[in-house]
């Protein structure tokens, strides 16, 4: 029996001829997510000689040009006897093509005519005389197209074996190398008896060139052969619309972040939850999990059926901008918590109360609850003290937090807003919203998402703090803590989980959005539901539309990482507190209750009159370092300045350079004066001042 021994030389693109590979994305554990077809509109992956099965080349050098390793690129006795042939038949019976004349038809084209034979033949000469053996080879198993769109011997065996070409057996090869003939006539997919056929004479030919035995070819023709019939990978769909753009061009093989286990879940899941919503008229969602450490992309779902035309199943849920709700809300806290305004042991008027602007925001459950301290408010998502929350702050410092945490889709002015922000009354994206999440869950720093592990690939932004790890800690602490949640969401809601679990839902005020979004230290999951075509739903919230899905995958989390501790940085402190006031239990303090506080911001000891009070007083105008100028073209008794201060009894003490002024609301018109001037607000006690300067 003959033996070659070939050396694999790596591919080379002969003849000035460019072929580009098809680009192959991969899940974290090697599973094919998709690959694209190369610019020749196949699927062609190059794979170097020393790499191919033995069984191919001799097969390939059997069936179609017996003498390749003794011509110089023209078979002569192959002409003489393909001519002999043809005019004893009378019509074509038999070519002499050798593989170079093959190779280089591949490569360059030409028509079939005399010229176009001649023009075939010189250029296979001519490669002869540059390359070896072994690189035409190498070239021409990867050039040869062997049907349903396959490029390459490579290409062609993971289509129908589903295996490298440098693992099949012989009766594989020899199938394979059949299909170079005519791969439409011999397709095995859909004339697998013709295919045999072709198979049978390569094994034919292969035993009488004596490259294998009599019992190896009797075993070749017995083996039974298998064709794959599914479809080519196509997994996380929008996943692989989002990386694909964002990779170096003719990048051939890329490993994602995604884990298909967990892909898999995630679509399954959201699939049986929008079942049962269908009848709340809910028909979309899209979910996406992250790993915390790296901002890895563990899972992406931007719609529960990429096929489902009928519902936009091709749009993407964790691409479309939404209204985030009540979401937000911990931003707002944590920004409060960062600027010394409040903390979680703060009591914050939750009654109803026309804001700047005539804007009048109302609870989910209808209700008004009193001073309720901020945990609760947050843990059970109050409007109210929220809008309270961000007046204390302000619209501009919020929008510009929230931009740092990654919600880019915010273009508006602040003012464009207003307080409504804090209700999450602008449009951003659940891949935004999981990573700003997964900003608290990292203590207080963003990162961009990572798409990739090698090349890797980001999402926008660079690395940055945006909270203070006390900060994130503290918000963090409220969004675990199903006890303050249970006022409004009871003791077992979809939140509600065996292990420690930061969560909340948001819903916008038309009911065509809810989002729920939770996690742990290694972990954050995102779930948003609604509808596409903007349609409202019904009779659903986060918690019982997007809630019980984030539970759901949470739970499966949990299984892979197993559950940890929130771990509590250096600087919080845990005291008593008086849950009349929010302030320090003091000695004649009956209803107390263990808090957690930042050491640099604790609240003063509560001196036993046990009267509710707000944790801090604000001038919202005119803030410090203002300038004005007096208009000399107007008149001056229209040329007001507006005082407007934040207080819970909206009863204020007002006083200009030392001077008191008459009015005692919290909002009063002061005629301009030129020069440098020191307002200064009391209100129950607490005092604020700011500086401003009129110019004549």
């Amino acid at each position: 029996m003959r033996k070659w021994v070939l050396l694999g030389t790596g591919l080379l693109f002969l003849t000035g001829a460019t072929l580009v590979p098809s680009q192959q994305i991969f899940d974290r554990n090697g599973q094919e997510l998709r690959a694209f077809l190369s610019p020749k509109e196949t699927y062609y992956i190059p794979i170097s000689l020393s790499e191919v099965s033995p069984w191919i080349i001799g097969a390939l050098v059997a069936a179609e040009d017996k003498r390749f390793f003794e011509h110089g690129g023209v078979d002569s006795a192959a002409v003489l006897r393909a001519a002999w042939q043809n005019t004893q038949e009378g019509k074509v019976v038999s070519g002499a093509s050798t593989l170079t004349q093959q190779l280089v038809r591949t490569l360059k084209p030409r028509p079939k005519t005399m010229w176009g034979k001649l023009k075939e033949a010189f250029g296979a000469v001519s490669l002869e005389q540059q390359f070896s053996k072994e690189e035409i080879l190498e070239q021409y198993l990867n050039a040869v197209e062997l049907g349903n769109q396959t490029q390459g011997v490579e290409a062609a065996s993971l289509f129908y074996f589903n295996m490298s070409s440098a693992e099949i057996s012989l009766a594989q090869a020899a199938l394979l190398i059949g299909l170079v003939k005519s791969p439409t006539y011999y397709n095995p997919r859909t004339h697998l008896s013709r295919a045999l056929e072709r198979q049978h004479y390569v094994l034919k030919r292969m035993r009488e060139e004596d490259l294998i035995d009599e019992d190896m070819y009797q075993r070749a023709l017995a083996e039974k052969i298998t064709i794959l019939s599914q479809k080519r990978a196509f997994k996380a769909p929008h996943f692989v619309q989002l990386l694909q753009p964002l990779l170096p061009p003719h990048t051939p093989r890329v490993v994602s972040t995604i884990d298909g286990e967990i892909q898999t879940y995630a679509v399954q899941t959201l699939k049986n939850h929008l079942a049962r919503l269908s009848a709340n008229n809910v028909f979309n969602g899209a979910v996406v999990v992250l790993e915390n450490y790296t901002g890895a992309v563990l899972a992406y779902v931007g719609t529960a059926d990429f096929d489902d035309s009928l519902h936009s199943g091709q749009m993407d849920g964790a691409k479309a901008l939404r209204q985030a709700g009540s979401a937000l809300k911990p931003f707002v806290y944590g920004l409060t918590f960062e600027e010394k305004k409040l903390t979680p042991s703060s009591l914050l008027d939750d009654r109803d109360t026309f804001f700047e602007g005539g804007f009048r925001p109302r609870n989910y459950d209808e209700k008004e609850h009193g001073f309720v301290p901020v945990r609760t408010a947050l843990a059970s998502s109050y409007n109210i003290p929220a809008v309270r929350a961000a007046e204390l702050v302000g619209t501009t410092s919020l929008l510009a937090v929230l931009k740092q945490l990654g919600l880019s889709t915010l273009q508006k002015p602040a003012d464009f807003y207003g307080l409504g922000l804090s209700l999450g009354n602008g449009e951003v994206r659940l891949l935004d919203l999981t990573n700003a999440y997964a900003a608290l869950a990292r203590g207080g720093t963003f990162q961009p998402v990572q798409l990739s592990l090698e090349p890797q690939v980001y999402g926008g932004g660079n690395p940055h703090r945006v909270f203070s790890e006390k900060t994130a800690f503290l918000i963090t602490d409220i969004l675990a803590d199903n006890h303050a949640r249970m006022p409004a969401f009871g003791l077992n809601s979809p939140l509600a989980l065996p292990f420690a679990f930061a969560a909340k839902t948001g819903t916008s005020k038309d009911y065509k959005d809810n989002f729920a979004l939770g996690y742990t230290p290694r972990w954050t999951v995102g779930v948003w539901v609604g509808n596409l075509n903007a349609s409202p739903m019904e009779k659903i919230s986060g918690v019982t539309g997007a809630g019980p899905i984030l539970h759901d995958v949470a739970l499966f989390m949990a299984q892979k990482y197993p559950p940890e501790n929130f771990p509590e940085p250096k600087g919080i402190i845990h005291r008593r507190v008086c849950t009349e006031t929010g302030l320090l239990a003091g000695e004649k303090c009956t209803h107390t209750q263990t808090e957690v506080f930042d050491e640099d911001f604790v609240p003063p000891v509560c001196d036993g009159t046990h009267q509710a009070r707000p944790a801090a007083i604000k001038i919202k105008s005119p803030t410090d370092g203002d300038i004005y100028k007096i208009d000399p073209a107007a008149s001056r008794s229209s040329q007001q300045l507006h005082f407007s201060a934040i207080c819970a009894t909206q009863k204020c003490a007002w006083q200009l350079n030392g001077q008191n002024l008459p009015d005692t609301a919290c909002q009063t018109w002061w005629p301009l004066t030129a020069g440098k001037h020191t307002l200064r607000v009391t209100c129950n006690g607490q005092t604020a001042q700011a500086h401003f300067e009129v110019l004549e």
